[in-house]
């Protein structure tokens, strides 16, 4: 007998297939047994009847606890009310191991008891149906970059000096040196560029920010892309596509996840290029209309990126943000030194921003310039520099929040349930 996988099941109508997986729920009418069975692709009904089945086979659907593991077979059925679109009528059922007592039973828990059982909760539906998308996002995300002639290169977790500023950096000792928790990989991928022209850095990144809002974690991952020659422009019109591709791709293999989520899909299908685009000093008039008190050359917060993103349908770039208010290595604007050529991609819906993207400096005097201003130690950042003394180009780059994309994507409210294991303010467990 052939052993499938639930997500597969569509392929094997009317055939008896073995399914290795895990009871979720289960409810019974007394002569007709109903078993909830996950296997990691997928959840399928399982519908054992006791007139059908030899009595102790019937009898272990009755005793089976919730979560423990088991191998069903049965025969697939085509049924237009189930989620996945099939159930199995159940022909036996052999327990691997019978679980104990399950500590998240089917009611409502707090958010506490559920984040300290985040190695158990993620095999329930919903957090199954938000992680799937993140992987969904992660694989378009890579797809897209390799199919348009990026190359992929590692950036190091430990490093000796801070990428966007020292305030959120976690400190640690490298025998009797200082190095720090990666806050970006982007430097790297400055260096990578000049060699392979169009690279990316996917890995995890650390802010040490005292924050307990739904949008911010300590430990998060991001993608990051880079290109020699290329400028503000060039930047902005990689991420339309970018980000236009991978919604697409989670609306074409990951519809039912969303639909589980409650996601309104067609928020989603208007996701398409060009994305509109704002000056910073434009979002500022949006916001005193608005009716916020905001002073110019500040950053946005929170309620600053909503309320300019309200009125767009579409991702919305924010371009040009003010020289102080943005990191060391961005380009300024010809004739307009006190603002740079960056752009924020601030996601709708109330979502902000997803990336952050600029054109970097590529002069060799006016970068040591930024770092003297910055009040930087030029030994940590030689190796940086290097990269304007010996080949200089225009160059750009942004990098993409994983986890955003995901709340955004996924219409969630709290960015915590878009990574398996998050680290937040107070809680590195489990």
């Amino acid at each position: 007998m052939q052993v499938t996988r639930i997500a597969d099941l569509s392929r094997h109508e009317g055939e008896e297939v073995g399914i290795q997986g895990w009871l979720y729920n289960k409810r019974s009418s007394g002569s007709i047994s109903f078993l909830i069975i996950r296997d990691g692709s997928g959840f399928v009904q399982a519908v054992a009847v006791k007139a059908e089945l030899a009595p102790e086979v019937y009898e272990l659907c009755d005793t089976v606890t919730q979560e423990s593991s088991l191998r069903i077979t049965g025969i697939v059925r085509r049924d237009a009310r189930a989620s996945g679109g099939y159930e199995l009528t159940l022909t036996g059922i052999e327990i691997v191991a019978l679980a104990q007592e399950y500590p998240i039973s089917l009611k409502e828990h707090g958010a506490d008891f559920l984040l300290d059982h985040r190695h158990l909760w993620i095999r329930g539906p919903r957090q199954h149906a938000a992680l799937m998308v993140r992987n969904e996002v992660i694989a378009a995300a890579e797809g897209w970059l390799r199919s348009n002639g990026f190359v992929k290169v590692d950036a190091p977790i430990l490093t000796p000096a801070a990428c966007e500023g020292t305030s959120t950096l976690f400190e640690t000792d490298y025998f009797g040196e200082k190095a720090y928790l990666s806050q970006s990989g982007q430097l790297y991928a400055e260096a990578a560029a000049m060699a392979f022209g169009k690279v990316y850095v996917y890995g995890p990144t650390f802010r040490a920010e005292k924050s307990k809002t739904r949008r911010h974690l300590i430990e998060f991952w991001m993608i990051e892309p880079e290109v020699a020659y290329a400028d503000q422009d060039d930047n902005m019109v990689i991420q339309e596509q970018f980000v236009s591709h991978i919604v697409k791709s989670c609306l074409q293999n990951r519809r039912q996840e969303l639909t589980l989520l409650g996601r309104d899909l067609s928020a989603l299908e208007v996701i398409e290029p060009p994305f509109p685009r704002v000056t910073y000093d434009e979002a500022v008039d949006m916001l005193h209309a608005a009716g916020f008190e905001f002073t110019w050359g500040d950053d946005f917060g929170a309620p600053h990126e909503v309320a300019i993103s309200q009125g767009f349908n579409k991702p919305v770039f924010v371009m040009n943000y003010p020289t102080q208010a943005k990191a060391f290595y961005m380009q300024p604007m010809p004739g307009r030194p006190e603002v740079v050529k960056c752009a924020d991609l601030l996601a709708p819906e109330g979502y902000g921003e997803i990336i952050g993207g600029s054109e970097r400096i590529h002069d060799l005097a006016l970068m040591e310039q930024r770092m003297k201003e910055h009040k930087m130690a030029p030994e940590a950042y030689d190796w940086y520099l290097d990269l304007r003394r010996y080949g200089t180009v225009p160059h750009s780059g942004f990098g993409m929040g994983i986890e955003r994309t995901v709340a955004w994507i996924t219409g969630s409210e709290h960015i915590r349930e878009m990574i398996p294991f998050p680290r937040l303010l107070n809680r590195i467990y489990p």
